[in-house]
């Protein structure tokens, strides 16, 4: 199981949100660039990225960030945030990024996500956050109708490389992941799934990787507060 130290971008700095909520923001960095490159000393194998103001905007808004992170590491990074056209997953793909996480847009316009799955093979995501079972879009600012494993179970066929699956009450809590829905989404469908939110000690990795079919976990708050090591965390996992 692969350990994503995430870098959520707000305003061009490194934060982290209360369960999704804008005005609850930490900053934790104002240099991104410089702390994705602690993730990657500390032995990382890949970063997972946000960019928070495009999630709300529906365009990147944090651009610079994100370029200055892949300018200053190796590693790959996946990114999110306002990525709702194939010129934006182009462009980014262009610019180095390994994998583009397609959210809203997978409910809005799941043909998008098949159409740039097949362009752009092994490097488009899908993520799917949600409150109680239920997707939410629009940074996590709309609730849907549509089911979780619905969604998930919809894009088999498509050729996505994994689905990053957030519970947005337990993100940014420090009170552990929900292990039980994750595992039975990663039960139910074919494609990898990465579990995100709540991820906040070591046991809380170990009882996700634990269930055999969860293929990554995403940590941000718990790495910056230091209730988890990541070079610990990365030679546990292995």
């Amino acid at each position: 199981m692969i350990l994503y130290p995430a870098i959520d971008l707000k305003d061009g700095q490194a934060v982290r949100l209360l369960r999704g909520d804008m005005d609850k923001a930490t900053v934790f960095s104002d240099s991104p660039a410089t702390q994705a490159k602690a993730f990657e000393d500390a032995g990382c194998e890949w970063l997972h990225l946000v960019d928070l103001n495009g999630a709300f905007a529906g365009e990147p808004v944090n651009g610079a960030a994100v370029e200055a992170i892949l300018a200053a590491t190796n590693v790959p990074a996946q990114l999110g945030g306002g990525i709702r056209d194939m010129k934006t997953i182009a462009t980014w793909i262009e610019k180095g990024l390994a994998r583009v996480i397609l959210g809203t847009v997978a409910v809005e316009n799941p043909d998008l996500v098949r159409e740039a799955a097949k362009e752009f093979p092994g490097k488009v995501a899908v993520g799917i956050d949600a409150r109680n079972g239920k997707v939410a879009t629009k940074g996590w600012a709309e609730e849907t109708d549509v089911m979780v494993t619905d969604l998930a179970k919809s894009f088999e066929d498509a050729g996505v490389a994994a689905i990053i699956y957030t519970d947005i009450n337990r993100d940014g809590a420090m009170q552990g992941p929900n292990v039980e829905a994750t595992e039975a989404l990663a039960r139910a469908v074919n494609i990898p799934v990465i579990a995100s939110g709540g991820v906040s000690s070591l046991t809380d990795l170990i009882n996700l990787r634990d269930t055999g079919v969860i293929s990554g976990a995403i940590s941000g708050r718990a790495l910056y507060d230091g209730a988890l090591d990541l070079k610990e965390a990365i030679a546990a996992l292995k």
